[in-house]
């Protein structure tokens, strides 16, 4: 996943890791908008939005890869304190919300504390291979915005109604992420399905 993070920060800035991009400001925002898919307010009903709470964790993940990368964590020794945490579910308290605000605290610190992002993860719950599963699909709904114009502000984030996330979430589904044709055949799926729902995409 290191791999494919550093991949698509360079479509951003060739010398990304050298930029000091606030990646921690990015992670505390990511947990506000992570919990109004949630749930919060309790002066209305809300039901969790657990599709789109899933795709912001991942959102926040690789903010918190790239915080890694920067770092020069070791993969080894991250994969092993993270999967060692999963596995230990006992350490996780009952309120998924609270995980939440515990991750934004670090961030608020200028740091990605993988412990607390676990927690958050087991308190949900969402597993690490089904983590696995959606950031490679939102990988390459970054690298698809990217190659469209987001940067330059020319790219259409809603297609025919519905956010890319939403359009990104269905054809996931249709697809096999540990196949090794998943990277291309999602792309390809969603430039169809972008050319075919945006006016960008329409014959003139």
């Amino acid at each position: 996943m290191m791999d494919l993070q550093h991949t698509h920060n360079q479509q951003v800035h060739p010398q990304w890791h050298k930029q000091d991009y606030p990646f921690h400001r990015a992670i505390w925002t990511e947990c506000a908008e992570l919990l109004d898919h949630y749930g919060w307010k309790w002066w209305k009903l809300q039901e969790p939005d657990l599709v789109q709470v899933k795709l912001e964790i991942v959102d926040i993940w690789h903010f918190g890869l790239s915080m890694l990368i920067v770092a020069e964590q070791n993969v080894v020794e991250l994969s092993e304190e993270m999967t060692s945490r999963e596995q230990d579910r006992s350490v996780v308290g009952p309120s998924f919300v609270a995980t939440v605000e515990a991750l934004a605290q670090h961030a608020l610190k200028r740091r990605f504390d993988t412990t607390a992002f676990m927690d958050m993860m087991n308190a949900l719950p969402f597993s690490l291979q089904d983590l696995y599963g959606i950031y490679k699909g939102k990988n390459v709904l970054n690298r698809f915005r990217q190659a469209n114009g987001y940067k330059e502000g020319s790219y259409q984030k809603f297609w025919d109604g519905k956010e890319d996330n939403v359009h990104l979430a269905e054809l996931v589904l249709t697809l096999d992420p540990y196949q090794s044709n998943f990277l291309s055949d999602l792309y390809n799926q969603l430039d169809n399905r972008y050319r075919e729902l945006t006016a960008e995409g329409q014959s003139p």
